[in-house]
């Protein structure tokens, strides 16, 4: 039943990424031909000083995330605004979209309605809230870390600054964008988010003299433009489902499940196996509901914290799921920015630092009650 479980679920995420996938590509296409990306750079750009741009871009994917509780959504919904600041900006477009990626990795990681989140809190059986908190104290020193580098060493590196003017009756062409932050910060599922972002910014163009062929058209070319991605996808989950078929996820686990002998180890060997699940099936949600029950069953014999375990179990499987070129992340900001997954990854500083502050984390453990 746990494996029929796992690969319901399992497909239930793949659907789930391809309708981002087709809606995000619909949008993106749309919003860009009425010049809604060109807008909302140039209102950015008017707002803030090149210095902090970084700032600005990393903060947005962080607090969209953090609300939207997905890291998908938030890709799609930013990478085309980042990417459209790179010519004003002096910014690569690798190192505007690997900002992105990381900002929605941080709430990814510790959103109440994110999957990592509720699979990891169901899994060892202890309340969101208390995860959140202690999740805290690996998620935000990372968040800092990289907000002070955005904001000193990256910012004198890149950005030559910009002279941009920006007319207010250009304001509307920015609704679509400026709808999908407001609506994600009020916890709108991200299907119905995109759909109606797209219907928005169907309903500007047909205001300002574009027709319902031209604007279906360009939909059209947007969701074919995601086809490569969409084919990756499906190939993709059926290589998960013949990994799992084939036990090779379950002998890692027994493997280091005999090997571990203390606490630190104990959680160590969680980081581990999440990662190494995460790299099997790239689904961080797959990968802590694939190794939920053997870590449960190692704090409770090591009377660990469930709290940290899950803190860690969701980190560790965002830190892996954030370096994968196949993951859905990666996958959908290459295809929106139109470069390489490995044009990205050199450029993800927050899983970087996330990885480190998170294995600081468990280095550095002291002993904690079984009752956290």
């Amino acid at each position: 039943m746990r494996k029929s479980g796992l690969i319901t679920e399992s497909r239930k995420n793949v659907l789930l990424m391809l309708c981002i996938f087709v809606l995000a590509g619909a949008f993106a296409s749309v919003a860009g031909i009425i010049g809604g990306v060109k807008a909302m750079v140039d209102m950015t750009l008017w707002l803030l000083p090149s210095s902090l741009i970084l700032v600005g871009i990393f903060m947005a994917a962080c607090l969209v995330s953090l609300s939207v509780g997905t890291s998908c959504g938030t890709i799609a919904a930013l990478t085309p605004i980042a990417v459209g600041m790179a010519p004003a900006t002096g910014y690569s477009v690798p190192l505007l979209t690997g900002v992105v990626v990381g900002g929605a990795f941080f709430g990814d990681n510790l959103s109440f309605i994110s999957d990592t989140t509720i699979a990891a809190t169901r899994s060892l059986g202890c309340r969101m809230k208390d995860k959140f908190i202690a999740n805290l104290w690996i998620a935000l020193p990372a968040a800092l870390i990289c907000l002070a580098l955005y904001a000193t060493l990256l910012s004198r590196a890149g950005g030559v600054g910009a002279d941009v003017v920006f007319h207010t009756r250009r304001f509307l062409l920015t609704m679509p964008y400026l709808f999908i932050l407001a609506a994600a910060l009020c916890g709108m599922n991200v299907l119905v988010l995109l759909a109606l972002a797209l219907v928005l910014s169907g309903a500007i163009g047909l205001s300002i003299g574009y027709d319902v062929p031209f604007l279906l058209k360009n939909a059209w070319h947007g969701v074919l433009g995601m086809g490569q991605l969409i084919v990756v996808t499906i190939v993709a989950a059926v290589v998960i489902e013949v990994v799992r078929h084939l036990g090779w996820l379950q002998r890692v686990m027994d493997f280091v499940g005999r090997k571990v002998k203390s606490p630190r180890a104990a959680e160590l060997a969680m980081a581990a196996l999440v990662s190494v699940a995460d790299i099997l099936t790239a689904n961080n949600t797959i990968a802590i509901l694939s190794v939920g029950p053997l870590c449960k069953e190692l704090t409770e014999h090591y009377g660990m914290s469930k709290l940290r375990a899950a803190s860690i179990l969701d980190t560790f499987s965002c830190v892996a799921q954030g370096f994968l070129p196949y993951g859905a992340q990666l996958l959908i900001a290459a295809g929106l920015a139109h470069i390489s997954p490995f044009d990205i990854i050199p450029n993800l500083h927050y899983p970087m630092v996330l990885g480190v502050v998170a294995l600081c984390y468990i280095l550095l453990r002291k002993k904690v009650s079984v009752s956290l």
